[in-house]
């Protein structure tokens, strides 16, 4: 009868306890959305900044940019003719010789005809947190314009105004991306949750940093880093 009594009593609080987590995780989720949405902006009422930095997202072996990449590099290609900063940076993943993000983005922009002494890569964006932290540190950025598809915007500016980036964002949702966009959202919250305290408590430093490389100088200086 006591054993009884004990794992109805265990049963219960094991029931609460998931219930505060599952409370607590939807919370961050939409503090981290709101304060994120909060600096959203069209592209012609964007304030003008240091840069326009585009978040990496995957590229084929061959080099070519899947589609929601190709409309953030549209979207930030449409925010430099505008005039909105003199200099682009495309941060992403280049851990890997067989897998490069950031050359096949800073490719798209040359074609497009922009110098590329205007183009500055990180190569070490691994994640969206770790991109803002070098913008900030690497390339000395102060006001910054993140171009991405909306679900990962917010988290983006939400997290560059932790590290006291003046950011805003302008959202790349071009088309319909399909179903895996409910596979994306979902994927979110976690991510929202894991940057929450990345960025507001913990603030580790990324995995790489290295020597400051302005982004007022020359794009060029970035090659090969």
């Amino acid at each position: 009868m006591l054993l009884k009594k004990y794992w109805k009593r265990a049963l219960a609080f094991s029931i609460c306890i998931l219930l505060a987590l599952s409370v607590s995780v939807l919370v961050i989720d939409k503090y981290v959305e709101q304060r994120g949405i909060e600096f959203i902006v069209g592209p012609k009422d964007v304030p003008k900044a240091d840069a326009i930095l585009v978040l990496g997202a995957y590229v084929t072996p061959d080099g070519i940019v899947s589609p929601m990449l190709n409309d953030r590099l549209t979207v930030a290609q449409e925010l430099y003719q505008m005039g909105k900063a003199k200099k682009l940076i495309v941060s992403g993943d280049h851990g890997r010789k067989d897998y490069d993000e950031v050359n096949a983005m800073k490719k798209f922009f040359m074609d497009k005809g922009i110098s590329d002494q205007d183009i500055f890569m990180d190569h070490a964006g691994f994640s969206t947190y770790e991109s803002l932290y070098r913008v900030r540190d690497i390339f000395q950025t102060k006001k910054v314009i993140i171009v991405t598809q909306e679900y990962h915007l917010m988290r983006a500016v939400f997290i560059a105004r932790e590290l006291g980036i003046e950011a805003y964002g302008v959202a790349s949702d071009l088309h319909d991306y399909g179903l895996v966009m409910g596979q994306y959202k979902v994927r979110e919250i976690a991510a929202r949750n894991k940057d929450f305290l990345m960025a507001k408590i913990i603030k580790p430093k990324p995995t790489f940093l290295g020597e400051a490389i302005p982004v007022f100088g020359d794009g060029r200086a970035t090659d090969d880093k």
